[in-house]
């Protein structure tokens, strides 16, 4: 067996008892009161400003300073997208065993990684919570004659090619494989799609009010501001079940007759080589942040429901996504081209 996969096993089982993880050194007297920042904290940001994991990075940021729950430290947002978000979890692996350091853990960079657009493994890093299930939305422009989302599927059987897609940030990852799972149900090539990557989802539904694009794949947060003003259609939910606020009206596609759920996760990522004391450090912080009203009110704004998962829970899904994305990319045929 695998050394890391035990290591991984051993690493649940401890911090679910409350214990030591294997292969932490024996903390001195000094540090037994367990770790709190000293300076300022590094959130490194896998894609460009604008979409929802950057929102909810910043929503995180702005939680963990005003609730007090870093010593007085700031927490410094640095975005940088590029290579699938390759360049933020480099400075994660840079800042190995550096609990001053956060990255963003989300359903994307699985993708990703099975997919091959992301050339790195999730399971070198440390996802310490999840905060956020999101709903993957379908949305036209208002001024497109595509009016529901029957009229979609039934124009891109006809012929795959026909409509520009967005997604955000690249071919391949969550957002792409969540259009691409319910439209071959559906009977379409997904293979001919014409799908248009930006490098985030607010970048991507700019296109689409532009009119430089016919429809857009994208998380709550970035769409359905516009749809409310008018500006955008709201065809299809990817959630199992309808969503609340703005979302109630908007059919999912079981709905439609169409079994292809995709949900997506957002939440918080720690470098590699972290101990215990700095898990709880961060799992406790964070779980103040998921408890808090503005944290709330903020995620449910945007049509999605705030949740807290800790460290074990995290870790669990990480490795229960890796496998189901990879049996549905293997089904797709949507890896990187």
């Amino acid at each position: 067996m695998n050394p890391r996969q035990i290591s991984r096993r051993q690493c649940l089982q401890w911090v679910a008892a409350g214990t030591a993880m294997a292969g932490i050194p024996l903390r001195s007297n000094a540090q037994a009161k367990g770790f709190v920042p000293t300076s300022a904290i590094s959130y490194h940001i896998g894609v460009a400003a604008g979409g929802s994991v950057d929102l909810y990075a910043r929503g995180i940021k702005q939680a963990l300073e005003s609730l007090n729950l870093v010593n007085g430290q700031p927490v410094v947002p640095q975005n940088k997208p590029g290579a699938a978000g390759l360049l933020a979890l480099q400075a994660m692996q840079k800042a190995r065993g550096d609990a001053h350091h956060l990255g963003t853990f989300h359903t994307g960079s699985i993708a990703g990684q099975v997919t091959g657009v992301l050339k790195a493994d999730m399971r070198d890093y440390v996802p310490v919570s999840m905060m956020v299930e999101e709903t993957t939305l379908v949305a036209v422009g208002v001024e497109s004659g595509i009016r529901s989302i029957e009229e979609l599927v039934a124009r891109l059987k006809a012929d795959p090619t026909a409509l520009k897609i967005a997604v955000a940030p690249l071919r391949g990852l969550n957002l792409h494989l969540a259009i691409a799972k319910p439209l071959k149900m559906a009977g379409v090539d997904v293979s001919k799609l014409t799908v248009v990557p930006f490098r985030s989802s607010g970048e991507s539904v700019t296109a689409l009010l532009g009119g430089h694009i016919d429809v857009v794949v994208a998380t709550g947060p970035t769409i359905t501001p516009q749809a409310q003003a008018g500006k955008a259609r709201l065809l299809v939910s990817c959630a199992a079940v309808r969503g609340t606020g703005p979302l109630a009206d908007v059919a999912t596609w079981r709905e439609k007759g169409i079994a292809a759920d995709y949900v997506s996760y957002n939440g918080v990522l720690l470098p590699p080589g972290v101990d215990a004391e700095q898990i709880r450090f961060w799992e406790g912080a964070l779980m103040k942040v998921a408890a808090s009203q503005p944290w709330r009110e903020l995620v449910e704004k945007s049509g999605n429901r705030p949740i807290f998962k800790g460290y074990v829970d995290s870790h669990r899904y990480l490795q229960r996504e890796l496998q189901e994305t990879q049996e549905l990319v293997a089904s797709l045929g949507a890896g990187a081209r």
